[in-house]
């Protein structure tokens, strides 16, 4: 009897780790329900770094980004696009997959629309709130497009949008809060509070921790995820401080020991916040660093009583009042998490990857 031979998905996404992580936590599923999975990247994105673990064949493409403001790199990055395209659609055309699932990005442009060309059913991610430029060039491509915010539904294509939630990695709920506060040199009878400033850290956020450090470690022990480039060596020693350029297999004892956390609003991160059940003091991007995704995306978690929300301007002067106030009133932001639905994201997403395939 011969083997039915399996079916065939190539993930996409890059340019930041929110449009990696979601891929990496749909990754076993799709392994146990018997896809072989290819990726396809950029060339030298954060991408190719994070998948490399995964033991994935990976394809890396030109790629551009498509910016709304000058930038002299408008005039060279049509071209890398257009190669990624063509570079693309050249292995889809001999790979043929039954679908494409896109996180985003702008790597993932090239690829839906190859994808779309030759009649291969995607699916994209929409993370933040107001979708991005990169998935509006791919909604006509795609068969379905998932959702994190109800807001979201209303500025996709009727039809198409799904409010699904975002993939979160398992391994983020087999944390040990014995060992996360081991890792940190804690002590148990002490809150933690960990500070995440997205995957490469964030200047005004560490400055406002670190410019208010005596007065909150009164309160909390702090664990502080400062970036790359961003350790201060000066305060290496500071009893209950412990910070971190990057974290990786450790990630989930900390989120374990973590009583509760101070971050930037990009939606993956926020939503594993949720899943988590952790209360949350949200610092979004400001808008003259951003589009503003990260402010609506904070504002939404606030109205749904998930977290609560600092203007990043105001974060030095604020921020020990604010993380005080959310400590103490902790159950009340608990409470209103467990009513959540959005963190059931993966078995609905697994579903339509199969339904656009028929």
């Amino acid at each position: 009897m011969e083997n039915t031979p399996k079916k065939k998905i190539v993930l996409t996404g890059g340019g930041t780790a929110g449009h990696v992580s979601p891929n990496i936590a749909l990754l076993p599923y799709l392994q146990e329900a018997g896809y072989e999975v290819t990726y396809i990247g950029s060339k030298k994105g954060i991408e190719k770094n994070l998948i490399a673990d995964f033991g994935l064949p990976y394809v890396g493409i030109s790629t551009g980004k498509l910016r709304r403001y000058f930038d002299v790199k408008n005039f060279t990055d049509p071209f890398r696009v257009i190669n990624g395209y063509r570079e693309a659609r050249k292995f889809l055309k001999k790979y043929r997959p039954d679908v494409v699932f896109s996180k985003g990005g702008f790597v993932s442009v090239p690829v839906v629309r190859a994808a779309g060309s030759l009649h291969i059913p995607c699916v994209i991610h929409e993370s933040d709130m107001t979708p991005g430029l990169a998935n509006k060039l791919c909604f006509r491509a795609a068969k379905k497009i998932c959702c994190n915010f109800p807001e979201t539904l209303e500025m996709l294509p009727k039809g198409k949008a799904v409010l699904t939630g975002t993939p979160i990695r398992g391994e983020l709920f087999t944390g040990d809060k014995a060992r996360g506060l081991e890792i940190c040199g804690f002590t148990a009878d002490k809150p933690v509070l960990m500070i995440m400033g997205g995957s490469q850290g964030s200047v005004s956020v560490n400055n406002a921790v670190r410019g208010n450090l005596a007065e909150l470690l009164e309160i909390f022990q702090i664990v502080h995820l400062c970036g790359k480039g961003h350790f201060d060596e000066s305060l290496k020693d500071v009893e209950g401080y412990c910070q971190f350029e990057y974290v990786k297999d450790d990630l989930k004892h900390l989120f374990a020991a973590a009583d509760l956390l101070v971050s930037r609003a990009g939606a993956n991160a926020i939503c594993e916040i949720l899943a988590l059940g952790k209360p949350s003091l949200l610092i979004p991007l400001p808008t003259k660093g951003s589009r503003g995704d990260q402010i609506l995306n904070a504002n939404s978690f606030a109205e749904q009583g998930f977290s609560e929300v600092l203007e990043d301007e105001k974060a030095t002067d604020q921020i020990v009042a604010k993380v005080t106030a959310l400590y103490e009133n902790r159950s009340k932001y608990i409470e209103a998490i467990k009513s959540s639905h959005q963190t059931d994201a993966i078995p609905i997403i697994m579903g339509l990857l199969e339904e656009v395939q028929k």
